[in-house]
C-alpha cells in the first residue's frame, strides 16, 4: 500500500515520518543539529546540517519501516518559518549562516524604518509588522554585509529560500526554487492580499527580486527528489509553514476554528476565512493555506518562548533535568505565593512586539524555589495565549467569546499546563489523539494531491479527540490573575 513522508525540519531538530494509507504512523526518525549564537540575541544555524539531518532522518525512517523503494507516493514538508538561508545557484553553498526566526539582529534596521514611515506601507501589502521576527530584513542584513552578493544575486547567481526552499532545492537537485504561499506570506516580500512578490517592498529593502522562489499552492507538484537520495524520484507534493501545517493537522478548515502550538515558541492561528481581517491589535494577517489558487486567511499571534521557557529550566538554571518534571514542580509549588515570570528573553511577540525589553520574575520571595519558578514558567505560556485571544476577539467580532481551542506540540502533553491554559482564558481547550498535527497536516497535504487521502471535509471527519480540558477557575480570580500578570507584562517594558 502507498505511504506518505513528512519531514518536519524544526529549529532545533528535523524529523521524518512515514504515514500509511489510514494517516497513522509506522516510523519517524528524528535528529537535533547545533544551535549558533554569535552574539547577544542572534541565533543561526548552519544550512549544511539543516540539509544532512533532512536527509539522514528520511533514510533512516524509511529503512525503519522496511518499505520498497517505490513504496513513498509523495513527500509533504514543513519547516520553521521566517529563517532565511542565500546560497550559490551554482555550488549549492550557503553564503552566510542561516538566519533563524528567533533573531534579533535587524532590530535597527526596522527602527530605522518606522522611523522613515514605512511600516504602515508594509502592514497595509503583507499583513505584517516591521520586526526582526520576519525574512525580509534578514536578507538584507546578509546582503548588505557579504560582499559582492547583492550584485550577484541580481546576476541570477544567488538564490533566496526559506528552509522549505532550500530543501526542495537539494532534494531535486537544484531543478526546483519553489515555495508555497504559507512560507512566502512570512518573509515580508510577499504581497499576501494580491498575491505574488512585491516590487515596492523589495525595493524598500534592496532586494534583487531575481533571488526570490516561485510561489505556489499548498498542494501541487513542486519536484522530484533526485533518484540516488532514496533510490526513487519521490514527489514532492505538499509544503506549509509549520503553524499552517498544525492549523490543517488540527482540520481548523472553518472560519472560527483556531489552534495553538506550543513548541519552542507558541503561535496562535484563527481561521477567518477567504477574507483577511486587518487586524487593529498589532495581530499578523496571514495565510493559513491556499488551494487552486485561492488563498485562505489567519488571524495569527506569535509567542517567541514557549516550550523554550522549560528549555531555560533545564539548561540555564538546571532545575530539571527534562520537561516533564516541571509538572511534578508545579503541582508541588506554594500556593500562597504569586511568581510571575514574563520570558521576554529575545523581546515580546504579539500582541505586544517589543523587540529590545528582557525577560524578568517578579514576586520573589526567601522561599521561592525550583517548584514556584517551574509553576510560572507553565503559567507564562498560558498568560501570554490569552493575550493573543483577547486581541483575536477585538479584531474579529464575529468571533465572540471563543468557545474551544485546539493544542499540539509538546508542550500540550502536560495536563497541568493545559489545565491552567483552560482556567486563564476561560474556554475549553481540545488536545488531539494525534499530537503531531505539524507533520500530519504536511502528510495530508502531499496525500491529498497524490489522490490518496480524503479531501477537507473528510480528512476533519477523520479528527479524534483524546482530552477536554474546562475551565475551574472562578472568575474573579482569573481576572485578578491575568491583571497581575499585565501589569508585569508592562513593568518589563518600560525597564
Amino acid at each position: 500500500m502507498p505511504h506518505i513522508m513528512a519531514i518536519d525540519q524544526g529549529t532545533t531538530s528535523s524529523r521524518a515520518i512515514i504515514f500509511d494509507e489510514r494517516m497513522k504512523i509506522v516510523a519517524s526518525a528524528q535528529e537535533e543539529f547545533e544551535q549558533h549564537y554569535p552574539d547577544s540575541g542572534w541565533v543561526e544555524h548552519d544550512p549544511s546540517d539543516l540539509w544532512s539531518s533532512t536527509a539522514a532522518t528520511c533514510r533512516s525512517a524509511i529503512e525503519k519501516a522496511g518499505l520498497p523503494e517505490d513504496d513513498i507516493a509523495g513527500i509533504g514538508i514543513t519547516n520553521q518559518r521566517e529563517t532565511v538561508v542565500v546560497w550559490e545557484k551554482e555550488t549549492g553553498r550557503a553564503i552566510h549562516n542561516a538566519i533563524v526566526w528567533q533573531d534579533r539582529r535587524t532590530a535597527g534596521i526596522c527602527r530605522e524604518m518606522k522611523e522613515a514611515g514605512y511600516e504602515e506601507q508594509v502592514i497595509e501589502k503583507t499583513g505584517l509588522l516591521l520586526d526582526p521576527y520576519f525574512s525580509g530584513t534578514k536578507l538584507k542584513w546578509i546582503l548588505d554585509r557579504v560582499e559582492g552578493s547583492r550584485e550577484r544575486a541580481r546576476k541570477g547567481e544567488l538564490l533566496f529560500g526559506t528552509v522549505d526552499t532550500y530543501l526542495i532545492w537539494r532534494m531535486t537537485g537544484g531543478r526546483s526554487h519553489v515555495t508555497d504561499a504559507t512560507n512566502a506570506c512570512r518573509t515580508l516580500l510577499y504581497d499576501s492580499f494580491k498575491g505574488g512578490w512585491s516590487t515596492t517592498i523589495c525595493k524598500m529593502l534592496d532586494i534583487p527580486m531575481e533571488m526570490l522562489p516561485q510561489v505556489c499552492d499548498s498542494a501541487c507538484a513542486f519536484g522530484h527528489t533526485r533518484r540516488d537520495l532514496f533510490g526513487h524520484e519521490i514527489p514532492i507534493l505538499g509544503v506549509a509553514g509549520d503553524q499552517q501545517a498544525a492549523t490543517i493537522g488540527q482540520a481548523c478548515f472553518e472560519p472560527g476554528m483556531m489552534k495553538s502550538t506550543y513548541g519552542t515558541g507558541c503561535f496562535a492561528l484563527l481561521n477567518t476565512g477567504e477574507t483577511p481581517v486587518r487586524s487593529e491589535n498589532r495581530l499578523l494577517t496571514t495565510v493559513a493555506y491556499q488551494f487552486d489558487g485561492t488563498p485562505t486567511y489567519a488571524l495569527e499571534g506569535s509567542i517567541f518562548v514557549a516550550g523554550a521557557v522549560v528549555q531555560w529550566l533545564r539548561d540555564g538554571l538546571k532545575i530539571i533535568r527534562s520537561a516533564p518534571e516541571t509538572q511534578t514542580l508545579a503541582e508541588h509549588a506554594d500556593a500562597t505565593q504569586d511568581v510571575v515570570l514574563v520570558p521576554a528573553f529575545v523581546g515580546l511577540g504579539a500582541p505586544y512586539w517589543n523587540s529590545e525589553c528582557r525577560g524578568a520574575v517578579y514576586g520573589l520571595t526567601r522561599s521561592s524555589g525550583p517548584e514556584e519558578l517551574a509553576k510560572a514558567a507553565l503559567e507564562s505560556v498560558g498568560f501570554q495565549t490569552r493575550d493573543l485571544l483577547d486581541a483575536m476577539k477585538a479584531d474579529w467580532t464575529a468571533l465572540g467569546e471563543p468557545r474551544t481551542l485546539r493544542v499540539d506540540g509538546g508542550m500540550s502533553a502536560s495536563d497541568w499546563a493545559m489545565q491552567f491554559l483552560s482556567d486563564i482564558i476561560g474556554a475549553k481547550v481540545d488536545r488531539p489523539e494525534v499530537l503531531e498535527t505539524t507533520a500530519l497536516g504536511a502528510a495530508w497535504l502531499a496525500g491529498m494531491q497524490a489522490g490518496i487521502y480524503p479531501d477537507r471535509a473528510g480528512f476533519a471527519d477523520g479528527w479524534r479527540l483524546e482530552r477536554t480540558f474546562e475551565p475551574a477557575m472562578d472568575g474573579d480570580t482569573r481576572e485578578r490573575r491575568y491583571d497581575r500578570w499585565k501589569r508585569a507584562v508592562h513593568a518589563t517594558m518600560a525597564v
